[in-house]
């Protein structure tokens, strides 16, 4: 089958901070039969499942709201698109940018960029916008003026002054898309703008829209259209796995069943990557017993065999994860030589009821049981239609039963589901962590005690109520300091909390399921050459969208 709540997951994580935002159904209506289509005067036509009517589309290309149509963030180009696998970005709207110390960025803007209506793009443009996000917080989803205190320019170059030192800043901040200001210092209301006539310094602009389909044309005045392949973009608002299979897509996100004999088989040409992209993990509720006992949670953690979870979650596409926090192999240069197998922990029934009976439980007959002989009980919230993450439930369960405890699912509409984790109201939760190429944000959002919010009270991250002075402080030298070498360091330190404190339990790792054919296009980025994600509804399009090539080329 194909999971239509990938996209939409994936879609809300800048705006929610972990991949866990309410899911919505792909629609059924038709897309159009015919796919790419090259003419007799060399144009060409890419079709990408990239967007997804509800079920038809509303026509919004504001790029600072979550309902955006998802075309807006390759109309809208950023300073710099960073690839989430590594960390590392491509400059699009700067050529670079410098960090004299923690508290200043300083991006040196590209000339020669014009507005797709002609007009030329400016400095003032790139401070109009982030004073935009300032006076109207609702656009500022990624929350970048909770790290800046201002934003100037001098000639061709905007400086950045965070509030604080924040060596991380960068990934963030310099990923805001765009807008011109003589369009959008007269919008009344940009909370509510629609946008409905975009104009950008992107490689495309906006052609024939309708509720079922719309399409991006080149744009020939693009600072560099040489390296634009296609001519003309069509995204369907239906995107089955039928239409996917069937209707010649060039470039699809999408998880598939079986991808070799559905995808690959369906086309000469059609090829899939998964890349790891963050990790699914079970996140205890810390504030209650027995969950507040890292003993506990070492046995919940000791007693899983992780590599059967992976198989059944993703029919053998992703693999188990380790306790060390890490993204890899691509974060591999940050592992710790403190920790034991890089981090991996194998299923080890004995070690695991070890670990249960310093936390006050032993097994009697076929149940884990306390000092007073009660069974432990858990209950286990996912969201309801997130059908991998219940399959790995479902596989945890099992391994739970074996060793005794009395196990139990919740599964809450993706609303409700998301409303309760962030209110701390669950005994266990699937979550998902990392992923954005920061390893420092990716600790910062799962431990900081920035998050800590009582039971009851909202809370964007940390979900699981995890607070460590010890942590905390490291998580804020790792911030501040602009060393490499302390940042290992310090990145160390953290797995080997992640490892040893338990704060949640990773289980497998969560795939990008990028699903591409090269009968059209070649150059798509896959295991030999991640340059970047296969992901075609954010802003890494805009790297792979300059970078592919017509397969007659």
């Amino acid at each position: 089958m194909i999971d239509g709540t990938r996209r939409t997951r994936m879609r809300l994580t800048s705006a929610l901070g972990l991949g866990l935002a309410a899911a919505l159904a792909l629609s059924a209506c038709a897309a159009p039969e015919s796919g790419p289509t090259t003419g007799t005067d060399g144009s060409s036509s890419l079709m990408l499942a990239a967007d997804n009517g509800s079920p038809t589309f509303v026509k919004n290309f504001n790029p600072f709201v979550i309902e955006k149509r998802t075309a807006s963030t390759i109309i809208n180009e950023p300073l710099m698109v960073v690839n989430a696998l590594d960390g590392k970005s491509t400059s699009f709207l700067q050529t670079g940018y410098t960090q004299p110390d923690a508290k200043t960025i300083v991006s040196d803007l590209r000339e020669g960029v014009t507005w797709s209506d002609g007009e030329e793009f400016t400095a003032e443009d790139v401070v109009f916008t982030y004073n935009l996000l300032k006076e109207f917080p609702a656009l500022d989803s990624t929350g970048v003026w909770s790290r800046l205190e201002s934003v100037s320019a001098e000639g061709q170059k905007v400086t950045f002054t965070l509030q604080a030192e924040d060596s991380s800043a960068p990934i963030i901040v310099l990923a805001v898309p765009i807008v011109a200001e003589h369009l959008w210092a007269d919008v009344e209301d940009p909370v509510t703008f629609t946008n409905e006539d975009p104009i950008g310094t992107g490689p495309y602009t906006l052609g024939d829209f309708n509720a079922n389909q719309y399409k991006l044309e080149k744009n020939a005045d693009y600072w560099q259209a040489d390296k634009v392949a296609a001519d003309e973009l069509v995204l369907p608002a239906a995107n089955s796995q039928l239409d996917v299979v069937n209707n010649g897509y060039d470039w699809a996100y999408a998880f598939m069943s079986d991808v070799e004999k559905t995808w690959v088989a369906a086309d000469e040409g059609n090829q899939y990557w998964f890349p790891a992209g963050g990790t699914v993990a079970i996140a205890p509720n810390l504030t209650k017993a027995p969950y507040d006992d890292p003993n506990f949670r070492a046995g919940m953690s000791l007693a899983l065999e992780r590599d059967s979870i992976a198989e059944n979650a993703s029919e053998g596409t992703v693999g188990a994860a380790g306790q060390q926090g890490l993204l890899l192999p691509t974060q591999a240069e940050w592992l710790t030589d403190a920790i034991p197998d890089e981090g991996m922990v194998t299923q080890d029934t004995k070690a695991a009821e070890a670990a249960f009976a310093k936390a006050g439980y032993t097994v009697k007959g076929d149940k884990l049981v306390d000092a007073d002989g009660k069974q432990a009980t858990m209950t286990i919230t996912t969201p309801n239609g997130w059908t991998d993450w219940l399959r790995a439930v479902q596989e945890i369960q099992k391994q739970y039963v074996a060793i005794g405890i009395d196990v139990k699912i919740n599964q809450p509409q993706p609303a409700a589901y998301f409303q309760a984790v962030q209110n701390g109201d669950f005994d266990v939760a699937m979550t998902s962590f990392g992923g954005n190429g920061s390893v420092y944000q990716g600790y910062y959002n799962l431990l900081s005690s920035d998050f800590l919010q009582p039971i009851g009270t909202t809370t964007a991250s940390n979900y699981q109520r995890y607070s460590n002075p010890e942590v905390d402080a490291m998580l804020t030298e790792f911030r501040t300091t602009v060393d490499e070498a302390r940042q290992k360091e310090l990145a160390g330190e953290l797995q080997e909390v992640m490892y040893n404190d338990v704060p949640v339990i990773s289980v497998y790792y969560a795939g990008l399921w990028g699903l591409v054919s090269d009968k059209s296009f070649t150059g798509w980025p896959d295991a030999d050459n991640p340059y970047m994600t296969p992901t075609p509804y954010t802003s890494a399009a805009l790297v792979v969208l300059t970078t592919i090539t017509k397969a007659d080329d």
